[in-house]
């Protein structure tokens, strides 16, 4: 099991690595930059070429079964989902099997409404408790895993 993070817009980061210290999980931290002050051991840095899905594809090529993605970008879990992985989003939210086709919908759905105006704003500001049912479920999904 390896923890892949689509880390140039993630706002969990070092929470990532504090849980995956705690499982011994390595972590590889993808993006299109190197990230200061995330130096460990356990911590891989993989700086993608600048360009449009450049990074996505990098964990892509990499991921695989038994693996999670800690991604926002609902395209990206599919692909990483169609490789045997498992992904999770950083407010917390499970993507598997049973939950992906629903992610697509929405995705596409909001993409549509923003598009044609229908609605302006964005997701609501990250707070404490979207940190903390981020790391209650990257815990729950790591546990799972383990007993599969």
């Amino acid at each position: 099991m390896r923890l892949y993070v689509d880390s140039d817009a993630c706002p969990v980061k070092e929470e990532v690595v504090r849980v995956a210290e705690r499982h011994r999980i390595s972590v590889t931290l993808i993006g299109n930059r190197w990230m200061r002050g995330l130096e460990h051991p356990l911590v891989e840095q993989v700086v993608a070429a600048e360009g449009l899905n450049e990074a996505d594809d990098r964990i892509v090529e990499r991921i695989g079964p038994g693996d999670i993605v800690v991604t926002g970008d609902v395209p990206l879990a599919a692909r990483c989902l169609d490789k045997g992985a498992r992904g999770i989003d950083h407010r917390g939210k499970v993507f598997d099997a049973n939950s992906i086709g629903m992610a697509v919908a929405v995705r596409d759905l909001m993409t549509h409404l923003r598009d044609s105006g229908s609605i302006t704003g964005g997701p609501a500001a990250y707070d404490k408790k979207d940190r903390s049912r981020f790391l209650d479920g990257l815990e729950r999904l790591i546990q799972s895993m383990k007993h599969l």
